[in-house]
């Protein structure tokens, strides 16, 4: 059976996105410091080194991506694909977008259960700290991987900023490195 699974880099103090984050300025000032974890020695982006690779590897293993509409808007959309697999957004307005594998569902709940149908046996991958938030709320939510880097952003977006109660975790795994150290949690029920 899939899962629903958040995959987030934050810094120590709960943000995942630094300040001044806008459209002109995705992710805000200095965001790419919380993804430095997967970046190769000539800058670009790619599979990390050693155990940390297995993490990037589950992500592109997943068959499926939700996400809300404001991330999906600031990475137009991941042109039409995010590693080959449909995107499912969360909006009460959908735009009109030019991608074929872009779907939209009025809620986080409709989003991921269209999702996982899309996915079948392969996980969802879930986007954006509004949508985790509303997902974990709404109890659709089934896991977080977690990569925390060793920073302190100071303000911006946090990830958990609210939540209406108290929700329980379990770890999964726990994977540390000098960049950051990454932690796959389970949502307890």
């Amino acid at each position: 059976m899939s899962a629903s699974v958040l995959l987030m880099s934050m810094s120590v103090d709960g943000y995942v996105a630094g300040p001044n984050d806008r459209p002109d300025n995705p992710g805000g000032d200095d965001f790419m410091r919380l993804h430095e974890w997967y970046l190769q020695p000539d800058g670009s982006v790619g599979r990390p080194a050693g155990e940390p690779g297995s993490i990037w590897d589950e992500m592109h293993a997943t068959g499926a991506v939700v996400a809300g509409r404001r991330t999906a808007e600031q990475v137009d959309y991941y042109g039409g694909e995010h590693h080959g697999v449909p995107l499912f957004v969360v909006s009460h307005e959908p735009p009109a977008v030019p991608y074929e594998q872009v779907h939209f569902a009025r809620d986080v709940e409709t989003a991921i259960a269209q999702a996982k149908e899309a996915a079948g046996d392969k996980d969802v991958l879930v986007h954006g700290a509004i949508t985790a938030r509303t997902a974990l709320e709404a109890g659709v939510l089934d896991e977080l991987q977690l990569s925390q880097v060793p920073v302190l952003f100071g303000s911006g977006l946090r990830l958990f900023d609210v939540l209406p109660r108290r929700i329980e975790l379990e770890i999964a795994r726990v994977i540390d490195t000098p960049q950051a150290t990454h932690i796959r949690y389970r949502v307890k029920r």
